[in-house]
């Protein structure tokens, strides 16, 4: 094989990399909601992250609108940015998960940048929520990003059958999924071995008592020996004192 056919060789997974590389950089420069959890009915920490400015403009300001179906939320102060939550009254009250009557919800969170976030760098976002009890249902978090020029909504959601990776511009999205099994069983799982616990120590307090005539026993050898010791010095004594006598009379 010449050098050059060999270089050409070499070359092509190279240029296969870089295609693929370019293809997936519109996808990594997008805003992003990263669930901690994404189980029904579950409380999770979203983290929406913004990997770059508006064609190369610093960013000053990050909305996310959050959905209708999610009714409150909190937002995780950031050191670098104001956050304000604007609330909406709603049309009819609802019942909230504990079976509470409410009559606004949290609409958007805003984030207003004290020093804009560089191009060059990445930032994150984190809203702690209870996701509503709908397995298989799309919750998505309409984002405006605003620069020191221009903007970026991040707010294209995708048509029923249409793939996401089709959209220029998609909003942060992610699916609820299946409850996790045994998720509200904690304290049910924790009363058996609670029991048990309760069981070994009752079992020690038999053992304890199975020990106590050992220890009555182990008393008892302790004072036949010290009587046992105490006669065979009288027996020395009475010994000694018959030498004595024998000695003298003779």
């Amino acid at each position: 094989m010449s050098i050059r056919t060999f270089a050409r060789l070499g070359a092509f997974p190279a240029a296969t990399a870089a295609i693929a590389l370019s293809l997936a950089a519109p996808a990594s420069a997008h805003v992003t909601a990263t669930p901690s959890t994404a189980a029904a009915g579950a409380y999770t920490v979203v983290t929406f992250s913004v990997g770059h400015g508006c064609e190369g403009s610093p960013t000053t300001k990050i909305e996310i609108q959050v959905p209708e179906s999610v009714l409150s939320v909190t937002p995780s102060r950031n050191p670098f940015y104001d956050v304000e939550k604007t609330i909406e009254k709603l049309d009819e009250p609802v019942a909230d998960a504990h079976g509470n009557e409410v009559t606004e919800r949290t609409a958007s969170i805003v984030y207003t940048a004290s020093t804009p976030l560089p191009d060059g760098e990445r930032d994150a976002f984190e809203l702690s929520f209870q996701l509503p009890d709908a397995e298989g249902e799309t919750l998505s978090f309409p984002t405006i990003q605003t620069c020191q020029k221009g903007e970026t909504g991040w707010t294209e959601v995708p048509a029923e059958g249409q793939d996401p990776e089709e959209l220029e511009s998609p909003a942060p999205a992610f699916e609820i999924v299946a409850a996790e099994a045994g998720g509200h069983g904690d304290d049910a799982a924790a009363e058996p071995a609670a029991d048990a616990a309760d069981e070994a120590d009752e079992a020690g307090d038999t053992d304890a008592s199975a020990e106590e005539p050992a220890d009555d026993a182990g008393d008892s050898s302790s004072a036949l020996g010290w009587a046992g010791l105490v006669a065979g010095l009288l027996g020395l004594a009475a010994g000694g004192l018959a030498l004595a006598r024998t000695r003298s009379s003779s």
